[in-house]
């Protein structure tokens, strides 16, 4: 088969598979919310409500597109579609299996960061482009958000990059694999560096105890208060779409990826994700939503030292520490 003609039949599998998973995702937070506050979830559509997010889906196609009189009427129509696309596009070079994956390119790491970092700009645009104060502020929140956690996300990942020698995941999780490790290996750098990636993670994907972007209780629903329709629902999906892949590029960067006792494949990777995944929801609905203060001071007096000092722990391990 050619070369374009696999790469585009794999973009097009990966993106499939990221939006029915992104769909199941929908349907597993609402249980999991359910089960932890007593209630049950949806129950109605499909068995044990496992369609409820297609109804949902469908309902809100066939709501009205209200735009403000005063909104740029470009931005904003053009700001959920760019969210969207941003968050989908990370899932290219994250490797599913030995071998598979939609475009295997020696600095994937770099991309997906990269891609993660444009994802706050069309939030911002959305905030601007809305003329709503609380949309604004919410969007100014963001980019003091995402340019915060940046950093000890990026510190993070540079841990099992200089442990590997490598920006490619899959060559980063085919060292993990030769180990067999449960983690990046040394632990005492890996599993720390893990800890700040998931955190930064969080922060990241918008989710509680860092969504301070959509601070319902100070900013309505912040960037997406004017939106409606499939355009907020586009948000909706690139907000879950983005953690999800955020969890495969951890599941990747620091847990072995597709590797496993039982023989390597895409089965080890997906478990690894929802295992991720769940624990991003668990935290969601166990903790209180920090102030903004309270959110950038921890990324810059804990998170950031925390980073560096596993950064050079990585740089001396690799000039004189022993072969693994």
């Amino acid at each position: 088969m050619n070369v374009h003609v696999r790469s585009l039949v794999l973009a097009v599998v990966v993106v499939s598979t990221v939006l029915a998973l992104t769909t199941f995702a929908i349907w597993f937070e609402r249980k999991f919310a359910g089960r932890m506050q007593s209630r049950l979830g949806p129950t109605r559509v499909g068995p044990v409500g496992l369609l409820q997010p297609v109804a949902d889906a469908f309902k809100l196609m066939q709501k009205e597109s209200i735009r403000p009189a005063n909104a740029d009427w470009a931005l904003f129509n053009l700001a959920p579609l760019l969210a969207a696309v941003c968050a989908l596009g990370a899932a290219a070079v994250v490797p599913l299996a030995p071998g598979l994956a939609a475009a295997d390119v020696d600095l994937g790491v770099l991309f997906v960061l990269a891609i993660g970092a444009v994802t706050v700009l069309p939030v911002f645009i959305a905030g601007w482009s809305s003329n709503n104060k609380f949309a604004l502020l919410g969007g100014m929140r963001a980019i003091a958000q995402s340019i915060s956690y940046e950093v000890p996300l990026l510190l993070a990942a540079l841990v099992p990059i200089i442990l590997s020698g490598s920006m490619n995941l899959s060559e980063i999780v085919r060292q993990q694999a030769e180990g067999h490790w449960i983690a990046v290996w040394p632990f005492f750098l890996g599993i720390p560096a893990f800890a700040i990636f998931l955190l930064a993670m969080l922060a990241e994907s918008n989710r509680i105890p860092f969504d301070i972007p959509e601070a319902e209780s100070e900013l309505v629903a912040g960037v997406t208060t004017e939106y409606t329709g499939m355009k907020f629902a586009l948000f909706y999906l690139a907000e879950y779409a983005h953690t999800l892949i955020a969890s495969a590029l951890g599941a990747a960067l620091f847990l072995g990826g597709w590797d496993g006792p039982f023989g390597p494949g895409l089965h080890w990777l997906l478990l690894k994700t929802f295992v991720l995944f769940g624990s991003v929801y668990w935290v969601r609905w166990t903790l209180l939503r920090f102030r903004s203060d309270q959110l950038l001071r921890i990324c810059w007096t804990w998170l950031v030292p925390a980073g560096v000092v596993l950064v050079m722990g990585a740089g001396a391990w690799v000039a004189w520490g022993p072969l693994p």
